[in-house]
């Protein structure tokens, strides 16, 4: 019918607006819900006063317009005042009116008396009152022209306007995507990069995100050459040595085309809820091979001509399922699980990168190419030069408490497997440039905790954005005074076919403890992100468990927070219950379990899950086995614990809830920091998170 065909046509554009792309043609539209809303309007002249006049301008020179109201009432003067006007400089008396549907203008410098409240009509300023009562105001003060030359109070605005932008991709983001994962938990991250792929401002989403995806954009630059991506296409990657950080994180980027140019790019990385590989969720404890782990893919042109390449995808996310076994006791990876929620959140990154690119032409449109292309680099040269001076106060800092005053610090902690991670950091205290040397750090190992070298480049960042005070966007300046260090095959910089999925939610953790020690600025936190991932082959769910924050020279650590690398939120008990077979037996602060000392560590956290059904579960964790140390003579703080909870007892099964507060009749099993368990219905996995080392 013609009506159906009109609500068609309308959705159609819509979807085109809002993902950049057309919906895939001869897809099923389901009407979920109709709303019908009226409007009356007396008509647009009463609502608005639609009478156009040109009033001549003040100066002689310029006009302007005039289509709000009659203006066939004086305007009531009622007083007069003396007042101090800025704009002159000098004290005058000025007039006070009675403001009134249809009165004549006024002009500035005046008092109008409103209902209520007062407006102080400035200098050079006229005062416009609707039929209906509102108030319009003209003013004939010139905006100064910007131009590429650095002044203050721009710098803040772009600065502000460019993370206003990277903030608006999240909530288009989150509003259009599907999965717990981003919908509730916020897992991703959106980021506004300059021409050259460097990142110049961001939203406050996850820290182990924003320094790496700079490195992702780098890569495919270099991988298409000057004239491969085009204006339109939008590429996708996660794989570790292409700027990826771990296979569950997916980036999707877009270029923004000006005049023909690639002068800017917009992405956004998301943990998918599956990606393939041999556990549901895609976060293998034990992998020891990058293939056991999922899908990885370099590059994949998502949107080419237009248009959403699904068939495309698809065949690279079931691609896993094709794999053999790593070795004959490994199980066999799965293609991904959960295709419908990942393909509906990809396209939800494009839609975000969509809304970025709008914004980034509309700020182009209001203050020229050249002008944001300066303020870009204005921007990371501020964040350098407050890098700079954040890193000499190391220097000071650290000789008034008596250790080395000539900028050479070191600093080590230990993995729960006994493998080292070594800072060796040099200061230099005349220009604040620094080295951060991880050369000492121990070999690649056989499992999945080893990092890729663009997370290392991201606790780097993120930790040296802890120590400026100043309210500067995280971007690629903080890393112009930097040079980072690392072995080829050393845990920080494996090989490409290396196991990464726990380096970049464990191990990340523990390299930016061993900055901040090294910076003087905090000691241990929890040191991991308490990953936990349950599913089967019909669902999968991930979430990161908070703990302690480590004890800063000033302040207690926070309690039962995500520390550091991590920036999600935990998912609402009512969703995760309501969405998946669970129930929530508690989920409470850790008391005590922070370390003591003049400032304390913060608090960990219990979680304990009951099951309801079948599920296969992973743990990976770490600060199981060595503790988050205390510094400057602050205690340490207390070690993790992964516990399961399981019973034969026909009366302890979920029908009676009477384990959502009792594990009486119940053995308990320690099943360490790392873990892949097949749980039954009435199982009980509590998760007791480690706490932070004192100061």
């Amino acid at each position: 019918s013609t009506i159906e065909s009109s609500y068609m046509s309308a959705l159609e554009g819509r979807y085109q607006r809002e993902f950049g792309f057309p919906g895939k043609r001869g897809a099923a539209v389901i009407v979920d819900e109709v709303r019908v809303r009226a409007s009356l309007c007396s008509g647009a002249n009463e609502c608005f006063g639609a009478r156009p006049a040109t009033v001549p301008h003040p100066d002689g020179q310029k006009s302007y317009n005039e289509p709000y109201g009659s203006a066939n009432v004086p305007c009531e003067k009622i007083d007069t005042i003396r007042t101090y006007l800025t704009g002159s400089h000098k004290w005058q008396t000025v007039p006070i009116y009675q403001a009134s549907p249809n009165a004549s203008p006024v002009d500035g410098p005046s008092l109008v008396l409103m209902d209520g409240t007062f407006l102080v009509v400035e200098e050079g300023c006229k005062v416009f009152f609707t039929n209906s009562g509102n108030v319009i105001i003209h003013s004939n003060t010139e905006v100064p022209k910007l131009t590429k030359e650095l002044h203050p109070l721009p710098l803040s605005l772009f600065a502000h306007r460019f993370m206003s932008i990277a903030e608006q991709m999240g909530y288009t983001l989150q509003r259009t995507a599907t999965s717990t994962n981003i919908k509730e938990r916020l897992d991703f991250s959106c980021a506004v990069f300059d021409g050259a792929g460097g990142l110049v401002a961001n939203a406050p989403h996850i820290p182990v995100h924003l320094g790496a995806m700079g490195a992702t954009i780098r890569w495919q630059r270099e991988h298409y050459g000057p004239d491969g991506w085009r204006e339109g296409e939008v590429l996708l990657s996660n794989h570790p040595s292409a700027g990826g950080s771990h296979l569950p994180d997916i980036t999707v980027m877009t270029p923004c085309f000006i005049d023909g140019k690639c002068a800017f790019y917009v992405a956004s990385r998301g943990h998918h809820a599956d990606v393939g590989g041999t556990t549901p969720g895609s976060m293998p404890p034990f992998s020891s091979s990058l293939d056991e782990e999922g899908a990885h893919i370099k590059s994949f042109k998502l949107v080419k001509d237009g248009t959403f390449q699904e068939e495309g995808i698809t065949e690279l996310l079931l691609a896993p399922g094709k794999r053999p076994p790593a070795g004959p006791n490994s199980p066999k990876p799965s293609g991904c699980r959960m295709l419908a929620d990942v393909l509906a959140d990809l396209r939800a990154q494009v839609a975000a990168n969509h809304r970025g690119v709008e914004l980034m032409k509309g700020l182009v449109a209001s203050y020229g190419l050249d002008v944001v292309e300066a303020y870009m680099g204005h921007i990371q040269d501020a964040a350098e030069a407050a890098t700079r001076l954040a890193l000499k106060e190391v220097v000071k800092r650290a000789t008034a408490s008596g250790k080395d005053g000539r900028g050479a610090y070191q600093s080590v902690d230990v993995m729960d497997d006994g493998t080292t991670i070594d800072l060796s950091l040099s200061i230099d205290a005349s220009d604040g440039s620094a080295v951060f040397d991880f050369r000492g750090t121990g070999p690649q190992v056989l499992g999945s905790t080893n990092c890729p070298r663009a997370v290392v480049a991201s606790a780097v960042i993120y930790s040296l954005r802890c120590l400026i005070e100043r309210d500067i966007p995280l971007n690629e300046g903080c890393l112009k005074p930097i040079t980072i260090l690392t072995k080829a095959r050393s845990i920080l910089e494996p090989s490409e076919d290396c196991a990464v999925v726990a380096g970049n939610v464990l191990t990340s953790q523990r390299v930016t403890d061993v900055i901040l020690k090294a910076l003087y600025a905090a000691a241990c936190s929890q040191g991991c992100m308490n990953n936990l991932t349950m599913g089967n082959e019909t669902l999968a769910y991930y979430e990161t468990i908070g703990g302690g924050a480590g004890a800063t020279p000033t302040a207690d650590g926070a309690s039962a927070v995500q520390v550091h690398m991590t920036n999600t939120r935990m998912t609402d008990a009512e969703v995760f219950e309501e969405r998946y077979p669970v129930m929530l037996r508690d989920y409470s602060v850790r008391a005590d379990s922070g370390g003591e000392g003049y400032h304390s560590g913060g608090n960990g956290i219990n979680r304990s899950i009951l099951f309801l059904t079948q599920m296969t579960l992973s743990l990976s964790s770490e600060r199981r086995s060595v503790a988050p140390t205390g510094f400057m003579g602050g205690k340490d703080g207390k070690k993790g614990l992964n516990l399961l909870f399981r019973t034969e007892d026909s009366s302890a099964s979920p029908a009676n809830k009477r384990s959502l507060w009792t594990t009486e009749g119940f053995t308990a099993y320690n099943v360490s920091g790392k873990c892949t368990l097949s749980l039954n219905p009435g199982d009980i996995v509590t998760v007791a998170t480690p706490g932070g080392g004192g100061y």
